[in-house]
């Protein structure tokens, strides 16, 4: 079975509808699958739920879908640098799921194995926990939280050979793995495609068989979500 497309268009050809749930991988600005992102705008898919951890910055990642409106819902766990996010919200044009960090992560990772929801104390007594089932363990308070399941797993990787096995790079397997597993299709788009073979079997964070379309997305810029500078030693002391 081939998995390597072109390009992003080609490789998400077929697998988007309207009112359709995604899973987009990334932490911040890093590890976000940027290409399959820029095909989704341009394709036009809308009233999208998504989701990612974040959703990116204005004017980037997942902030591109929220300027052309095409999302209809956010899943997601942190949006401090987004201020159109924050706006589109306060003024009811979008819809907010907000869900801490761990238990976003674990939501996605028990919707791709297969389990419809845990019990976790994260968010008890908060408004968090609002209209979820509470349950008592041990004496103490648990809410169930539903596995997340997915049309469409978007992600970025850093190496994969053809068959599908990726490599993630430090921080960009935070969010990645979990959401590949969750959707019923994955696409990924990776730096480097490798023959078969020449991936060393344990260093494999991301099994081929989630993997069922693929792209070579570089070369990528490094963006920087959050710029914090200072002056210059030198230049402190002139001043």
């Amino acid at each position: 079975m081939k998995k390597l497309y072109p390009d992003a268009a080609a490789a998400l050809d077929g697998l988007l509808f309207d009112g359709m749930t995604i899973c987009a991988g990334g932490f911040g600005l890093c590890g976000i699958p940027e290409r399959l992102i820029d095909a989704l705008l341009a394709a036009g898919t809308k009233d999208l739920t998504i989701a990612s951890n974040n959703a990116g910055i204005d004017g980037e990642g997942l902030g591109k879908l929220l300027r052309s409106r095409q999302v209809k819902k956010m899943i997601s766990s942190y949006v401090g640098e987004n201020k159109e996010f924050e706006r589109q919200y306060l003024a009811g044009e979008l819809e907010v799921e907000f869900c801490p960090q761990g238990t976003l992560a674990e939501r996605c990772r028990a919707g791709g194995a297969g389990i419809p929801g845990f019990y976790t104390k994260t968010g008890v007594g908060t408004q968090v926990a609002e209209g979820k089932e509470v349950k008592v363990f041990d004496g103490q308070e648990y809410i169930l939280e539903r596995g997340i399941r997915a049309d469409l797993s978007i992600i970025k990787g850093w190496k994969a050979d053809e068959s599908g096995n990726l490599i993630f790079r430090k921080t960009a397997r935070n969010f990645n793995q979990p959401m590949a597993t969750a959707g019923k299709v994955c696409v990924a788009e990776v730096e480097e495609v490798v023959p078969v073979g020449s991936l060393d079997p344990d260093t494999i964070h991301l099994p081929g068989i989630y993997v069922k379309r693929l792209i070579v997305g570089a070369p990528y810029d490094k963006k920087i979500e959050f710029r914090t500078t200072r002056p210059r030693p030198e230049a402190a002391g002139a001043a």
